[in-house]
């Protein structure tokens, strides 16, 4: 089984995907946005800040290096969830509108390019999975048009390179998540009247990134050929299309 690189694990639903797919055997490479002090254990964990515009090269780069020049999976989950309200300055709201859509899409598409060109030079097969959101089919609160508007556009990132490079054997998957146990969600719920805003979800309750992370690992692991191009969705019936 090959290297599998996966954004965002420090915490909640990448650390979960890290830890469930470092127990199926593979060789997992994680990353977070800053050096972590502890508990990182025994894997390897690269620092690179998505707000930076060259931290996704950096990073493909150290994860080449440490996987002795071979990477089968990426999974793009770094995400910034902050809210941005309408009545900021000009500057500010651009700022932040850029900087989520910096870190939320723009990094996924550069690790995204970087991976296919590496498996169509090398000519093997590789696979992409994508953590998008529920938020880019239903939009999000009125302080977060970026972050709907991120998820959105990576939901169309994913449809495309799935069409695009399937005759070369990529693959591309994408998930979307409703609210998941994380602190990204505990912050939001808080910001949108707290555990009422559970009565929006049938099943009553939100998701666990140990949910989120089986269907990461299935979509790197075992999900067949023909799913390329899929979205699943995985938020407790709130959405449904």
């Amino acid at each position: 089984m090959g290297h599998i690189l996966v954004t965002g694990s420090s915490r909640g639903i990448g650390r979960a995907a890290l830890e469930t797919l470092a127990a199926r055997g593979a060789k997992v490479i994680g990353h977070a946005s800053r050096s972590l002090d502890s508990d990182a254990g025994t894997l390897p964990i690269i620092a690179a800040d998505f707000g930076n515009p060259l931290a996704p090269q950096a990073l493909w780069e150290a994860a080449l290096d440490i996987a002795g020049g071979e990477i089968d999976v990426v999974v793009n989950n770094a995400g910034r969830f902050e809210a941005n309200r309408l009545d900021r300055s000009d500057i500010e709201w651009l700022d932040a509108w850029e900087d989520t859509l910096r870190v939320n899409l723009t990094s996924a598409a550069q690790l995204s390019r970087h991976a296919v060109l590496h498996w169509q030079e090398r000519g093997f097969a590789g696979r992409l999975v994508h953590v998008a959101s529920r938020a880019a089919y239903r939009g999000d609160s009125p302080a977060h048009w970026h972050y709907a508007a991120a998820k959105s556009g990576m939901v169309g990132m994913h449809k495309t390179i799935a069409r695009a490079y399937a005759k070369d054997g990529i693959l591309s998957f994408a998930v979307t998540p409703g609210f998941t146990d994380t602190s990204m969600a505990d912050d939001y719920l808080a910001s949108r009247g707290g555990l009422g805003l559970l009565a929006d979800i049938p099943l009553g309750r939100v998701a666990t990134p140990d949910e989120i992370a089986a269907i990461i690992a299935f979509c790197a692991l075992d999900a067949p050929p023909s799913m390329t191009g899929a979205v699943i969705d995985a938020n407790g019936a709130s959405f449904v299309r």
